[in-house]
């Protein structure tokens, strides 16, 4: 009988190594699958940014342009040209190309990877954020409010939280254009309470029609918009929620979709 026990235990045991490896395993293809999922995000984000830099350059081009075509016009005609015209035109062209060299370099943080968790100004973050989105949401007609109780300081990887806003700004972009919506419009409101910090991105494209609201999160769901990834709003949540310790909350109102970053204090 007491044979039987101790085979009974060993084979127990035995079961048990085996199931803790089958789940190691598992966690294992899990992470690889996430990292995947990181990287094809990575990749879809930057084809979004290399439009966005199209947009954010085309204006300043075309003002070059602008300033250059009386100065050759004058040129070509042998009219004389006003020294004080020209000094003018070169303090233009050098505001424009200090402009186009501030935005390379707003893109360019914005695709460094985050070493370790820093303190950031919201406010200044907010900015470079706005930086690189502004003009594709211009051509669009869509208008951006910012409201902010407090430039608080965040801990956590400011590129990142760069990332999730722009995710979330492109995605209630997409659904504002494609619904063809009048007097479209996202708001940006910042506000704290004693343990969080807390963003929340507003649209007026007439809120988010499935149930459970959540399956927005679901990779590779991408209902209603037109040529997505669907990967882009399910990586949000993963750098908030497994990242930064927070939550991204989605919900609607009476306008539309609001969409809620809950990032804590320490």
């Amino acid at each position: 009988m007491r044979q039987t026990k101790i085979e009974d235990f060993l084979e127990l045991e035995e079961h048990n190594k085996e199931l803790e490896q089958r789940v190691k395993e598992e966690v294992f293809k899990n992470r690889e699958k996430d990292k995947l999922m990181f990287q094809q995000a990575k990749l879809a984000s930057m084809g979004e940014m290399l439009g966005n830099i199209s947009h954010q350059w085309r204006q300043p081009l075309m003002e070059i342009s602008s300033i250059f075509l009386p100065i050759e016009a004058k040129l070509n005609m042998d009219i004389p040209l006003d020294n004080k015209e020209v000094l003018d035109s070169i303090e233009k062209l050098n505001d424009i190309t200090k402009y186009m060299s501030n935005t390379i370099d707003d893109f360019k943080n914005f695709f460094l990877k985050d070493k370790e968790k820093i303190h950031f100004e919201i406010l200044e973050q907010i900015n470079s954020t706005v930086n690189i989105i502004s003009s594709s949401l211009k051509v669009h007609d869509i208008k951006l409010d910012i409201i902010i109780q407090k430039n608080t300081v965040m801990l956590g990887y400011k590129n990142e939280y760069s990332q999730v806003l722009i995710n979330i700004i492109n995605n209630a972009r997409d659904i504002l254009v494609q619904r063809k919506i009048q007097n479209p419009k996202i708001k940006i409101t910042i506000t704290e309470n004693k343990n969080d910090i807390i963003t929340k991105i507003e649209d007026n494209a007439g809120g988010i029609k499935i149930t459970p609201i959540e399956k927005v999160f679901d990779p590779f769901f991408t209902y209603e918009k037109i040529n997505g990834s669907g990967i882009g709003l399910f990586m949000s949540k993963l750098i908030i929620e497994n990242n930064m310790n927070g939550k991204l909350e989605v919900s609607n109102n009476k306008e539309g979709a609001i969409f809620t970053v809950i990032i804590p204090k320490s």
